[in-house]
């Protein structure tokens, strides 16, 4: 797991990310968002929801299967936990950025991505030169007043 963030403009972060390919390391991306999620909280004193857990867990998990299914290649899972939120991002290989469907009960499968939208404070698309970056941020605790988002 890496420090604090020293970019320019940033406050400190805790952050961690890792590289994954294919449909079996998504279960390791969850995982690496639990076990990052147990140090915010037991090494750094961040308050940090079950269920905001099992929020971030859920998101990992359709960023990555979005990323795996749609892009050739590897992708990068960045956590990012400051300011009472925590700033889940995939790039991955495509620059097409993901078709947004409207919501229809009707319809089997293909709702990944609005789960993501609704669960989430924020959700941000960004090209970038060799793919594209999906973003979305997650407050920690349950109470927003609590964590400020």
């Amino acid at each position: 797991m890496d420090g604090a963030d020293r970019r320019a403009g940033r406050e400190a972060a805790l952050s961690v990310s890792g590289v994954f390919q294919g449909s079996l390391d998504i279960a390791a991306a969850r995982d690496l968002a639990r076990r990052f999620l147990a140090d915010v909280q037991a090494v750094h004193g961040l308050p940090v929801s079950e269920s905001t857990t099992d929020i971030v867990q859920l998101v990992v998990s359709e960023l990555m299967t979005n990323a795996d299914k749609y892009a050739p290649g590897a992708s990068l899972l960045a956590l990012d936990a400051a300011g009472g939120a925590i700033e889940v991002s995939v790039w991955d290989s495509n620059p097409t950025p993901p078709a947004i469907l409207p919501p229809d009960p009707a319809r089997i499968g293909q709702h990944g991505l609005e789960i993501v939208i609704r669960l989430a404070q924020g959700f941000t698309v960004h090209r970038t030169p060799l793919g594209k970056r999906i973003t979305a941020t997650i407050a920690l605790t349950d109470d927003p007043l609590v964590s400020g988002v």
